[in-house]
């Protein structure tokens, strides 16, 4: 009999990950990479020590009351918890693990690609193209905005966010920013900050979010904040969809109030506000924030370093409970 711990994975992950999962515990991985349902999460998980979890999973206080006795940990294939009820977790006297500092340069090249997608109408041009529709080069044909003219709206100046800046800088953007703290100067880079949320709408030609996911931060772009924004302006959001009130920005979409939204992340995915789907200036990705092999990678190796830890009895280097 196997003496390696038991856990069960309940999405692919990548080879360089299997390879090193498969070798040093009994893994069981849903390789059919589906979302499953909270049987199946428990039916699998019979026999596990530790449960790997990606945030489709809703691990919410009815499930992680239903999983097996024999489950120490959940460990997220993520740097957001938000999917995972950790008061149920920690009652239950479960271990909960993240991925944190392995993101930041992916997520912020995501952040720029949504902010340029956005603002030069690829979409458009794209489904131009591809229906047979385009008709050759025309003075006023697809105009979009240039970035080097405007404002960027940092709201949450974490470690995504200063790479987001850092990058924008590049473009001629003016940076300004809001976090519940101020940065040191070196940290600033002569970034403008800005003591409310409110008064850097004001100013954020293009607002991109990189807010956590928490009560607080919930549905915080709704339709008196986007009023704030000044006209034309470009929301982008590569952080949790449920920062965002849908129906309040498509209406700004609809209206012309926005002039362009560029979303990696939605509220109930994957299934997103149709809403989003009938507009031709929401420039949309499946959250690809993270998807590039250095970073999955990075990532599952978190995974693996933490349910070492774990093992070993030690304390693990991403313990959020």
């Amino acid at each position: 009999m196997s003496q390696r711990p038991a856990v069960f994975a309940t999405r692919n992950v990548p080879d360089a990950v299997k390879e090193r999962l498969t070798r040093d515990y009994d893994a069981r991985i849903n390789e059919a990479d589906t979302v499953l349902d909270a049987d199946a999460i428990v039916r699998e998980a019979e026999g596990a020590e530790a449960v790997i979890v990606s945030p489709p999973d809703r691990m919410d206080a009815a499930l992680i009351a239903r999983l097996p006795q024999s489950v120490r940990a959940i460990v997220c294939y993520s740097v957001g918890v938000n999917h995972v009820d950790l008061d149920a977790a920690k009652e239950r006297g479960l271990i909960a693990t993240n991925t944190p500092g392995v993101l930041t340069q992916s997520t912020a090249d995501t952040a720029m690609l949504l902010m340029l997608g956005a603002t030069r109408r690829s979409w458009e041009g794209q489904s131009m193209l591809r229906a047979g529709e385009w008709k050759g080069w025309a003075p006023t044909q697809l105009m979009g905005l240039e970035l080097g003219t405007r404002r960027l709206g940092v709201m949450g100046m974490g470690r995504i966010g200063q790479a987001v800046a850092h990058r924008a800088r590049a473009f001629g953007m003016e940076i300004h920013y809001h976090d519940v703290r101020r940065l040191d100067p070196e940290q600033e880079q002569g970034a403008t900050y800005h003591e409310t949320p409110e008064s850097l709408l004001k100013v954020s030609d293009v607002l991109t979010l990189h807010t956590p996911a928490t009560p607080e931060t919930y549905r915080f772009l709704n339709a008196e904040r986007i009023a704030l924004l000044p006209e034309n302006a470009v929301v982008v959001n590569s952080a949790r969809g449920d920062v965002v009130d849908d129906e309040a920005l498509i209406d700004a979409l609809k209206t012309g109030r926005i002039f362009a939204a560029g979303l990696d992340v939605f509220n109930g995915e994957p299934n997103l506000h149709p809403g989003y789907l009938e507009l031709e200036n929401a420039y949309m990705l499946p959250h690809l924030g993270s998807a590039t092999v250095e970073t999955r990678n990075a990532m599952g190796f978190k995974v693996l370093d933490n349910m070492d830890a774990i093992f070993a009895g030690t304390e693990p280097p991403d313990r959020v409970v």
